[in-house]
């Protein structure tokens, strides 16, 4: 009689942990899912980022422009103060 309530109660332990595991594996599983989607909407804006690269020598050039009128201006107005 002593060995099947060993067995019931072991089996019922074993039960329990299984019951615990899947449990665990479920909430990881949801963790994973959202973190994926996560990563997946992070990758989809870096890409609208990168989409007007081509935008950026046509910008420099221009920004080099405005500086080097300023710097011409910044030379004139220095030779004309003294």
């Amino acid at each position: 009689m002593t060995s099947w309530w060993v067995a019931v109660i072991a089996g019922f332990v074993v039960v329990l942990a299984v019951a615990a595991l899947l449990s665990v594996l479920i909430v990881l599983v949801r963790v994973i899912d959202r973190r994926v989607v996560a990563v997946r909407d992070t990758l989809a804006a870096a890409a609208a980022n990168t989409a007007s690269t081509s935008l950026i020598p046509q910008t420099a050039s221009r920004v080099d422009a405005v500086l080097a009128e300023g710097l011409e201006h910044h030379l004139f107005l220095g030779r004309a103060r003294t």
